[in-house]
């Protein structure tokens, strides 16, 4: 089985809605199985363990939760250093009602997540505008649900939003399921030393 791991933060349940729904849309395709997990609870083994990782956060003045980026930190960072992510499927989501049609700094959110992703050698998954739902979740790096009006009121977020989640994550699982197995990356370039990736880690103190 190709193993898919959501992983999350929500406030006042939209994003948990948003994760439920990218967790069912991965779970459609055959061959995938799939774990849901909040930030705060994922383990470093869950996503070493993980053929694809979709990570998923509400915004936080422009940019991603601050417990999302503490999970980025404690383990996408650490499993850089030891080249133990390279070649996994990854995709973003997120929800948020701040000013402007998508919500403001949804883009930078996203591509904050998603540079995390790449500078751990993943392979990204886009949103195409052809994804049903695109039309009022699309960001193109990811689906994203406008949980406020324009003036700021929260109104939820909508059926279609959660479309669009849903065949985000089907979309990753697809990618995952066709690559699993298979080491496409080169291999060669020199690995941090173990007393460095200690360090960085905070299992050695500076």
């Amino acid at each position: 089985m190709t193993k898919v791991l959501v992983v999350y933060t929500s406030t006042m349940g939209n994003t948990r809605k948003m994760a439920e729904a990218v967790a069912d849309g991965a779970r459609s395709v055959e061959g995938a199985e799939v774990l849901l997990r909040e930030s705060t609870e994922a383990t470093k083994g869950e996503v070493q363990d993980c053929d694809a990782l979709l990570l998923g956060t509400p915004m936080r003045h422009r940019s991603a939760d601050a417990r999302v980026k503490k999970f980025i930190e404690d383990t996408i960072e650490v499993l850089w250093l030891r080249d133990e992510m390279v070649g996994k499927v990854g995709g973003v989501f997120s929800v948020g009602g701040g000013y402007g049609n998508a919500g403001a700094g949804v883009e930078i959110a996203q591509l904050g997540m998603l540079a995390a992703m790449a500078a751990a050698g993943m392979i990204l998954v886009p949103l195409p505008k052809t994804t049903p739902g695109a039309g009022v979740a699309g960001s193109h790096w990811g689906a994203h649900g406008r949980s406020g009006g324009f003036n700021m009121e929260p109104v939820g977020i909508t059926d279609e939003m959660l479309q669009c989640a849903y065949h985000h994550g089907a979309n990753v699982a697809r990618v995952a399921v066709a690559l699993q197995g298979k080491n496409l990356m080169a291999r060669g370039n020199q690995s941090p030393s173990p007393e460095l990736i200690a360090l960085f880690s905070g299992t050695q103190t500076a």
